[in-house]
């Protein structure tokens, strides 16, 4: 008959394909578990507020137009259902076709079943197919990985969560949605009342009627639990003689039982006679299982609402027969662990020791097994119910009973990890080498022989020994057969290898040769040689494989974690500990054979993910557990920190020769030297040595714990350093970052001073990470800004081995960076200030006093980086944009949707045009519409001074990262001024004629090059255009209108400028000019042309005005718009022929003598 599993076998190859695809979906959902966003689950109750209108559970589907309708009557609703949609998305149809690969997998189990029963496979039936070996373990692994695709699903996905995120689904795309058997998963997955909390009630009937809700065929369900109830269908016990090792043989089967007997729960209810057959076959000294990966279960716990099932397990759950478990592998692993230390020692696993001795290693290697699983499962905290007072009870009787000591343990499996990674070596070694050494055994022999002969045919001088031809010749025959004896067929060549050595031994007594020493040693070294040819000859491949099965550790693949601090506690007293801990992280990665083995025998797509997911789990554990490596070293590298800082003094170039012993410090120098031992000895050592299998240079994995470390200390550093105290006065924002520029300085210095040591490019890592930790906190608090905000998983800062910690929230601010920013803006606050500008600094407008000046940009500079100062002026442009926006929105409300406002508007146009010519009366007709539009400039006024004053700061914020860039790096300020020239020269070339070259679409060299000039400060952040505009009427007359209304607040001071008049109503003219500059270059250049000739028309009537009725001086009002018109040819660096174009040349001459 056909191999089942061939590949032109339909029938295996349907349901091979079906057991592998289970698998892999069993890895995604353990994988996207991780990945569930925090909103889904609403544990926070600002979520809860915020989202709980549009995020629903199934009570949704009972009427959906309702739900809508609600939504709909919203616009703010639908506007967050929106964002929420784009942001989320993604995620939600991840999951989503995870849980239809869960429906499918079931849908596609019953059409194999069906196709069965139909004959479509021809001479394979249902009955053929479990008869067969292989047949046997797919269908029963079928059944099984569905059940615990279910359970996974309902321990890592609670119901509700899913519930919301079908629904979500659902709701953001209908179009897929409708084409999808969308009902049929909702049905399948709907919440079923299980939560995974410690403490929780179970539901009832639960998990049979879960497994109940896409029905499977009954007849299909029960042969597999018979067969799995009465076959060793792995033919594990082979590998565990011993009858009392016959549970863990069987304990992979067990596991698939305790699922698929959900399937059928009237056995577990009341068939008597099969739980209690069972229960003696699978459970008789065990209670706690691990089901698939680790995930364990009590059934002690899960089988106590089943009558049947309960009263089975009562035996094994005797009190005396779990007091007599305990003490029996409290006992075996006491005596296995002092026979596994003397294997260990050094010398004594020696070749022939261990050809000589395999059952008893072997035997050795089981009971040590056994013992830790035993233990290891049956004493974990995650199995028992704290709140189950007869699970306590059970728990307590084994960890005294046990003489349970978790570090006792640990060494067990450390020894036994060790002792068994050796073994697998020595035998891995010793098959490779088997024929070689069998063939130079075999020629060693065979010559020997003949050499023999040669003495005894006389020609050869050996001392007394005379000529026998019989035995020459039966020492040649002897040889000859030595040479006949074949490799490939080992049983006769062991034969006749045994008959050899006894006929050997037999010449020596007839013959009387021992007489002769040198033909005695002959015969010796010969049967010598024939006896290892036996033991060569019985080096199998199964004793490894038997190993492989003795040494499985998947049921650990959880519970490791508990042993993570006794693990990292023995590596930093003793960092040689990782050579031993090497050997348990590979006895662990053989839990990857498990879920591999079915999609590797498929040729599966899946390999690739599935196992990069389970070596990724396990890299991560390697990593958290030698992470102890490098937060051992930053514990040294504080004391250094604390030394350098605070205790020496750093040597001058140049000094006294007396003043050397003071310089010298021998005594803190000393420490530094001490501690840096420390730091050195603790982990190159652990590192070197850990080698690991996946594909991990140690030397990568010491570089990423160290720059694990140093992002959580950093981030902590600026979390704590960087919270201020806005009543603080005056403010705290210098103090602070002088601190923190100390700690920041001390890290730096340490980390310099420490990389030789290590061998690691320190001040590469650091501006790596500090420029990481900077973007990311400032992505992070650019996303209050976004719709579509950027998630952690898609951040191109946050990575996942070496992860930017999160910190809750002090204040509106996100992160460290939102606060420094709304800190900065909060003491330049132009109601509160006032910006000199010839000066760079900010003035207390009642005091007078000093408040911040351009020294607070170097400062930053210095404490934070180029990085720092760049993130804080992109936050700076996102604040703008919000601000603009939110000034586009007033506009609409306070201007184009008031009628009298409008009214006014118009009337002033109709008297003012045409601009050219000169307003009659126009001190009335102004004042007159300045009165009846009073109302709308306060909002007006803080709306551009806020935008006016967060240009100032990016201003400033661009002159210290020029100036910085030009110092320390002269070369690259050069090459990006003149690539920038060269590339505007190109573009202006380009629209002068079309046909000259322009960068493509798809070219990102204007793209990136904006990015590198922003960052050295090449750039002008008021010819920015932040938002684009439609097109708004009346708008230069409104802003004409504003200016002119803010000029009586001011006044010219020689000295200063102009500066506001009564610090009661506060106006600061620097923020005026830029917010008004700014705001206008968001619009087409026609308006600004308008407002302009606006303003000229002013000066003009107004100087008209005054000439008619003969007063002398320039009225105030005049200087200011006059000033105004200058500050705007300055700021915007225009020609002067521009503001000359509407005021007469001869009105900026006398407003020079007036100044």
């Amino acid at each position: 008959m056909l191999d089942f599993l061939a590949e032109n076998n339909l029938c295996g190859q349907a349901i091979l394909r079906i057991v592998s695809c289970g698998n892999a979906i069993i890895a995604e959902l353990l994988r996207l578990s991780e990945f569930i966003p925090a909103v889904f689950r609403f544990k926070d109750r600002a979520d809860l507020q915020k989202y709980g209108d549009i995020i629903f559970d199934f009570s949704y589907f009972k009427g959906p137009e309702l739900w809508e309708s609600k939504l709909e009557a919203k616009p703010e609703l639908q506007d967050l259902d929106e964002e929420f949609r784009e942001n989320h998305i993604e995620i939600v149809t991840r999951f989503y076709l995870a849980f239809q690969s869960v429906h499918k997998y079931i849908v596609d189990l019953n059409r194999y079943l069906d196709d069965l029963n139909e004959g479509v496979y021809i001479q394979q039936t249902l009955e053929t197919v479990l008869l067969n070996e292989d047949g046997k373990q797919l269908l029963c692994e079928a059944l099984y990985l569905y059940g615990v695709m279910l359970l996974v699903i309902d321990q890592k996905i609670e119901g509700e969560v899913r519930e919301r995120m079908l629904v979500s689904y659902y709701r953001y795309s209908a179009a897929r949605s409708a084409d999808s058997n969308m009902d049929d998963i909702c049905k399948l997955l709907r919440s079923t009342g299980y939560s995974s909390q410690p403490g929780a009630k179970r539901p009832p009937n639960y998990p049979e009627s879960y497994f109940r809700r896409v029905p499977i065929n009954e007849a299909f369900i029960s042969m597999v639990i018979g067969r799995l109830r009465s076959d060793d269908i792995y033919n594990q016990v082979s590998a565990y003689p011993l009858p009392e090792h016959r549970s863990t043989a069987l304990a992979t089967q067990a596991a698939m039982l305790y699922v698929t007997l959900y399937f059928e729960p009237a056995i577990l209810h009341t068939h008597q006679a099969k739980m209690r057959e069972i229960v003696d076959k699978y459970f008789p000294d065990n209670w706690v299982i691990s089901i698939y990966m680790g995930i364990t279960v009590n059934l002690a716990d899960a089988w106590d609402p089943y009558k049947a099932a309960k009263t089975a397990l009562n035996n094994t759950l005797d009190l005396s027969n779990v007091r007599e478990q305990s003490s029996r592998y409290a006992t075996v692993s006491e005596r296995v662990h002092s026979q596994v230390q003397q294997f260990l020692k050094e010398g004594y696993l020696r070749e022939e020791m261990v050809l000589d001795n395999i059952p008893r290693l072997l035997n050795c290697l089981r009971d040590c097994n056994v013992a830790i699983r035993w233990l290891m499962l049956h004493t974990a905290d995650s199995a028992y119910d704290p709140n189950n007072k007869r699970l306590r009870q059970i728990k307590d009787q084994i960890l005294t009973d046990s003489r349970y000591n978790p570090k006792v343990l640990f060494q067990l499996l450390l020894d036994t990890a060790q002792f068994e990674f050796i073994l697998k070596e020595m035998f891995k070694q010793m098959l490779s080498e088997k024929q070689a050494k069998w063939e130079h055994y075999k020629k060693e022999g065979s010559e020997r022989m003949t050499e023999l002969a040669d003495v005894f045919s006389g020609v050869k001088p050996l001392t007394r020994v005379e000529k026998n031809e019989n035995l020459q010749a039966w020492f040649r025959e002897i040889s000859k057969q030595i040479l006949s004896l074949n490799y490939d067929d080992s049983t006769a060549a062991g034969r006749k290898t045994v008959q050899l050595i006894q006929a050997l031994e037999e010449v020596q007594e007839f013959h009387q040769l021992e007489s002769n020493l040198q033909v005695c040693q002959f015969l010796a070294d010969t049967r010598k040689f024939l006896h290892q040819m036996i033991r060569t000859i019985n080096i199998k491949e199964e004793v490894l494989i038997t190993m492989q099965i003795v040494g499985d550790l998947s049921f650990a693949w959880q519970l490791i974690d508990s042993f993570t601090s006794i693990m990292q506690e023995s590596i930093r007293v003793s960092p040689s500990m990782v050579t031993k801990l090497r050997a348990t992280f590979l006895k662990l990665a053989s839990a990857l054979d498990l879920p591999l083995l079915r999609i590797n025998q498929a040729n599966s797509p899946d390999l690739l993910s599935v196992s990069q997911y389970y070596s990724g789990e396990l890299v991560s554990y390697v990593r958290k557990v030698l992470q102890i490596i490098p937060e051992s070293m930053f514990t040294s590298l504080l004391k250094i920190i604390k030394l350098q800082t605070h205790d020496i003094i750093e040597v001058p170039t140049r000094l006294d020769k007396d003043k050397l012993r003071d310089y010298a410090q021998l005594g803190p120098r000393y420490e530094v030297a001490a501690s840096l031992q420390i730091a050195e000895t603790v982990f190159p050592l652990g590192f070197v040595m850990a080698e690991l299998f996946l594909t991990v240079d140690p030397k990568q994995l010491l570089e990423d714990g160290i720059r694990k470390e140093l992002v959580k200390r950093v981030a902590f550093a600026l979390h704590k350093g960087l919270i201020f105290n806005p009543r603080a006065k005056p403010s705290e924002l210098m103090p602070k970052l002088k601190e923190l520029g100390a700690t920041m300085d001390g890290f730096h210095r340490s980390f310099e001073y420490i990389q030789d040591y290590v061998n690691i490019y320190g001040l590469k890592i650091w501006q790596e990470e500090v420029s990481r930790i900077i973007n990311y906190n400032v992505e992070q608090e650019c996303n209050n800004f976004l719709r579509t905000k950027i998630q952690d998983w898609q951040s191109m800062y946050q990575s996942t081995h070496i992860p930017i910690p999160k910190f809750t929230p002090v204040d509106e601010s996100v992160t460290f960076i939102g606060r420094l920013c709304r800190e900065i803006l909060r003491i330049t606050d132009p109601k509160m200030t006032c910006h000199i500008d010839q000066l760079n600094t900010w003035y207390d407008m009642k005091t007078h006093q000093e408040v911040t000046s351009s020294r607070l940009f170097s400062e930053i500079q210095t404490t934070l980086g180029t990085f720092g100062l760049n993130g804080l002026d992109r936050l700076l442009c996102f604040m703008i944009v919000k601000e603009l926006q939110n000034f586009l929105s007033m506009f609409q409300k306070i201007i184009l949707r008031d009628r009298t406002v409008q009214d006014t508007l118009k009337t002033l146009m109709n008297a003012v045009s045409p601009l050219k010519s000169i307003v009659a009366n126009s001190n009335k007709i102004y004042l007159s519409a300045i009165a009846k539009t009073q109302k709308i400039w306060t909002a007006y006024l803080e709306a551009i001074m806020k935008v006016g004053q967060m240009q100032i700061l990016r201003q400033q914020i661009a002159n210290e990262l020029n100036y910085s860039c030009r110092f320390d790096s002269k070369h690259l300020a050069a090459a990006l001024e003149n690539l920038n020239k060269a590339l505007l020269a190109d573009i202006e070339a380009h629209y002068q004629d079309p046909s000259l070259p322009y960068p493509k679409e798809d070219n990102t060299l204007l793209y990136e090059i904006t990015a590198y000039l922003e960052a050295a400060g090449i750039h002008n952040p008021l010819n920015k255009i932040y938002i684009t505009t439609k097109r708004l009427p009346y708008f230069p007359i409104v802003n004409f209108l504003f200016l002119i209304a803010q000029l009586p607040k001011l006044q010219y001071n020689k000295n200063l400028g102009m500066v506001c008049r009564k610090p009661a109503d506060p106006v600061d003219w620097p923020p005026l000019v830029l917010g008004l500059l700014t705001l206008l270059k968001q619009f087409h250049s026609r308006y600004t042309e308008q407002f302009l000739a606006l303003i000229g028309q002013f000066i003009r009537s107004t100087v008209e005005q005054c000439t008619s009725q003969k007063i002398p001086e320039m009225p105030a009002d005049v200087v200011g718009a006059l000033l105004f018109l200058e500050d705007y040819v300055r700021y915007t660096k225009l020609p002067r022929r521009v503001a000359e174009a509407h005021v007469p040349n001869f009105i900026f001459d006398e407003f020079r003598t007036v100044l």
